[in-house]
């Protein structure tokens, strides 16, 4: 049923703008994203903004303009750009945090794919600012400037950047590092690495996301390989002569494979919702991530047999069955979903009290209602975005029932 997930994300879209979409400082041909709603004064005044957030709004209202372009739609994108660039003081590589630029640069080069809208340049700021700070020793990226952390955040859309641009051998030494260091027992991915006087210590903590994009860099990394290789969208992987090229191609759909069955049995519940919980703040839009990437790996994984077309109905059910899950529990204001911080929850009601998120150590806090952060909000429309592209392309060809 497209339509119905559709005019879902139509509506998830009109939540956001309705609430928290402003102009920027009353500037013309600017738009942001309040991070809270109700927001207080610096929220309005856009004190905090939350850089790595407005990246996530920009990929949203992407995925919008994707599903049906419309004057309305491309002129926000360009004028959300806009307001990116003024509030950060017009250098978008002005940002010591190397994952909140990976996040930017790949919503600026996705317009690439709208109709009508580029922004060339702005993502080559950021995409040469990331390839200069590249570790040479380890060949991956700290989580900030001067940092001893390598992490998951920064490297997994990183390496999506590098193999999307054509940096494919880069993006291939990201992604083999973090499934070579941070695997875990269960098959799935660690949050980094932090190098310490006596050596590496991992950094355990598992994250939806960084399941997310390590998905997202071995897709992306299948797509490059394929096209060297010379195979057409929709060609069997046994077609290719090249036995070398075949193999590292199988490699990183293997990875693909092993994860989408780890997080469907780690990360989600007897329902296939997945249900890890990480409320509001940064860890609102994690699992929005990690349903963004389930839906490429839904739509794009290669047809080469009976394990990856299974692969693709997992994906895609995890996808659906979230999606089911949290607009179940949502709670409606004017005919607008308020959707939940944990997916298998009931919604509360965002109120103008308590905690707003703040900034500590480098991460953002969830306010004393998650609900209230753009994050968690941001997340259900991801998520809604997710269910109406796998139900569109390729829910009546995996003959999925949910």
């Amino acid at each position: 049923m497209p339509e119905k997930w559709i005019h879902r994300a139509d509506l998830a879209e009109a939540a956001i703008e309705d609430r928290h979409a402003t102009g920027l400082w009353a500037l013309p041909r600017t738009n942001l994203a309040e991070v809270a709603w109700p927001g207080g004064v610096k929220e309005k005044l856009m004190l905090h903004w939350h850089y790595w957030w407005q990246a996530h709004y920009l990929d949203c209202q992407i995925d919008a303009a994707l599903r049906t372009s419309t004057r309305p739609r491309r002129k926000r994108i360009q004028h959300t750009v806009r307001g990116i660039r003024v509030r950060n003081i017009y250098k978008l590589s002005r940002n010591k945090y190397y994952d909140d630029k990976a996040w930017l640069a790949l919503a600026l080069r996705r317009m690439d794919t709208v109709h009508s809208l580029s922004a060339p340049a702005y993502a080559a700021e950021l995409e040469e600012n990331l390839r200069a700070n590249v570790d040479p020793g380890l060949g991956v990226l700290p989580w900030r400037e001067g940092e001893n952390f390598f992490n998951v955040p920064t490297n997994g859309p990183a390496a999506i950047m590098l193999a999307r641009t054509g940096y494919v051998d880069e993006a291939r030494t990201m992604t083999d590092w973090i499934f070579d260091n941070l695997m875990n027992e269960k098959g799935l991915i660690m949050d980094g690495v932090r190098m310490r006087m006596h050596g590496p210590e991992i950094v355990k903590p598992i994250h939806p996301y960084c399941q997310g994009v390590v998905m997202g860099a071995c897709m992306a990394i299948i797509e490059q390989l394929r096209n060297q290789a010379g195979l057409e969208p929709h060609a069997r992987i046994e077609t290719l002569e090249d036995a070398d090229r075949a193999e590292d191609i199988m490699d990183y759909v293997a990875r693909v494979r092993q994860l989408v069955h780890a997080v469907a049995k780690e990360l989600a519940n007897d329902r296939g919702a997945i249900t890890t919980v990480n409320r509001g703040g940064d860890g609102g839009l994690f699992k929005g991530i990690l349903a963004r990437y389930l839906a490429e790996v839904a739509v794009n994984l290669p047809n080469d047999g009976g394990r990856n077309t299974s692969t693709k109905k997992i994906a895609a059910r995890l996808v659906l069955a979230s999606a089911e899950a949290a607009w179940g529990y949502r709670l409606e204001i004017d005919g607008l979903p308020v959707f939940p911080a944990e997916w298998t929850e009931d919604a509360q009601l965002p109120r103008n009290a308590g905690v707003v998120s703040a900034k500590v150590g480098g991460a953002l806090t969830s306010s004393g209602i998650p609900e209230r952060d753009l994050s968690v909000q941001l997340s259900g429309w991801m998520l809604m975005e997710a269910a109406a592209r796998v139900s569109t392309q390729v829910g009546a060809e995996l003959d999925l029932s949910i």
